[in-house]
């Protein structure tokens, strides 16, 4: 292995996941450059080595990473071709572009989960809204399904919820997955760690709550309070996925449990997520410094909770669009235990991604009382 400080990193994204993990790998020195269209995302305000250009173009990914020596993504709309190249010539590209061409495409990543034995829900490819509605007409689907745009679906983008005849004009005219709708009695995520000597480490469960109109995650809460042998199967199965992908860097696995017990794969993500922004306060080692480590060779870090934690999504209030305001920082920041991370996006909108905030203490029941309170009083406003 390199010196870690001499080594050229490119991470493909400068959002704020882009920005965190700049901000763990600046601790180390390490050399990291970002590559974004535009100068006014999160990541700048922190990088000093932005490169203009587009993640999802063939040539300006190929000038961003020609020089590096390791190239990873904070998002899965990228440009594959681009990295399939870099790792012709050398370049060392985690999450593999194998492993990222599945992933980037939720049908393909189903398809995955059924050929190799994982559990998830059951589903069906569909080419658009029409396939749809024939599939409905001919009593080969059923209500109540979850349409899932196959590409490019994120932060509850490209999701629609289609309980009955009367929802059929929300369908997407796109290439989807639908799926059976689960009977969910909790949400939980596991981010499993694979470094480039093959080393695995995975997180404890967290579980979480979604935003019912935004269709992303709100709040989150570890440990999680399911029974040990749930728990179990869960990190087994965020385990075993990443094995058999062979991944190298983070993959985070989220999971429904349903009412009778099951535990089954929603989908994944090949990079850190939204469900690890809390280890930063309440773990050892934080997905971010985690990350970087699995794609460097060192070894991965102690994945143990330091203390419970909540995670409480800053998204811009309904009816506000405009320059960000944060109204009830002050009130907040008097709580012990509590840390707001803002992204420094300037404009906010509805239900927009503006920071976080993660709530430590001595008991899941103090987290939650203070993380009720924090959700309640901090808003971000226009």
């Amino acid at each position: 292995m390199s010196d870690i400080n001499t080594l050229k990193i490119g991470v493909l994204g400068g959002g704020q996941l882009g920005k965190m993990l700049y901000q763990a790998g600046s601790r180390l020195s390490m050399n990291i450059s970002c590559l974004e269209s535009s100068a006014d995302v999160p990541a700048a305000v922190v990088c000093p080595k932005m490169v203009n250009g587009s993640i999802t173009e063939y040539e300006d990914v190929i000038s961003f990473g020609a020089d590096k020596d390791i190239v990873t993504i904070e998002i899965e709309n990228v440009n594959i071709d681009a990295l399939y190249y870099l790792e012709e010539k050398g370049v060392q590209v985690y999450p593999q572009p194998s492993i990222l061409e599945i992933i980037k495409d939720k049908g393909r990543q189903k398809e995955y989960y059924l050929k190799h034995g994982f559990p998830t829900s059951p589903f069906g490819l569909y080419r658009d809204a029409d396939d749809i509605e024939r599939a409905i007409v001919d009593g080969n689907l059923r209500y109540p399904f979850v349409q899932k745009a196959r590409i490019e679906g994120y932060d509850g983008r490209g999701v629609v919820i289609v309980r009955s005849e009367s929802d059929l004009d929300l369908l997407l005219d796109t290439a989807s997955v639908v799926e059976s709708m689960v009977q969910i009695d909790r949400e939980i995520s596991v981010i499993a760690a694979r470094n480039t000597q093959g080393e695995l480490k995975t997180y404890p469960v967290v579980e979480m709550e979604f935003h019912p109109t935004a269709n992303l995650v709100e709040n989150l809460f570890w440990p999680s309070a399911l029974d040990n042998e749930t728990q179990d199967i869960a990190v087994n199965i965020a385990g075993a996925l990443a094995e058999k992908m062979g991944i190298v860097g983070l993959l985070a696995v989220e999971m429904f449990v349903d009412t009778q017990g099951n535990v089954l794969i929603n989908e994944v993500a090949p990079r850190p997520h939204n469900s690890g922004h809390h280890t930063i306060e309440s773990c050892v080692t934080s997905q971010y410094e985690q990350h970087l480590r699995a794609i460097t060779g060192l070894p991965l870090g102690d994945t143990s909770i330091l203390m419970p934690a909540a995670m409480v999504n800053l998204l811009g209030e309904p009816h506000h669009s405009g320059p960000a305001r944060y109204h009830g920082l002050a009130e907040v920041m008097k709580l012990a235990g509590v840390y707001p991370h803002f992204y420094g996006k300037k404009e906010t909108r509805p239900f927009r991604k503006m920071g976080h905030v993660t709530i430590t203490g001595s008991t899941l029941s103090e987290v939650r009382d203070k993380s009720k309170m924090v959700r309640n009083t901090l808003k971000v406003i226009s």
